[in-house]
């Protein structure tokens, strides 16, 4: 049975590893496995952080010229939760180099 898994993450549009055990405890062909396929998928982060910052670019020209204070508030909201979650992308494409960081001490 694996001890890691890999689970889609709706907000983030990229599937997030899932610990079902200590990493310690996984094999060293294990942690290796894990970490090929964590590697593919950080790979295409930048590119997702790209595509959210571009949405966040259309939703702030759209809230400047924006006269309806409700719709302010929903662009501002929309704003905000696309920045929270290129700030979570960021994280979770920092988690391997503070894995490997590990790994090399």
């Amino acid at each position: 049975m694996k001890r890691y898994r890999f689970d889609w993450d709706e907000r983030l549009q990229i599937h997030t590893p899932v610990l079902l055990c200590e990493w310690e405890q996984l094999s060293a062909q294990e942690q290796n496995n894990l970490l090929m396929q964590w590697e593919i998928i950080r790979g295409r982060i930048p590119d997702r952080i790209f595509d959210l910052e571009r949405v966040i670019i259309l939703k702030q020209q759209a809230l400047y010229e924006e006269d309806c204070f409700e719709e302010s508030c929903r662009l501002n909201s929309e704003i905000s939760e696309l920045a929270s979650a290129i700030n979570d992308l960021h994280i979770w494409y920092r988690t391997q180099q503070d894995v490997d960081a590990k790994l090399h001490q």
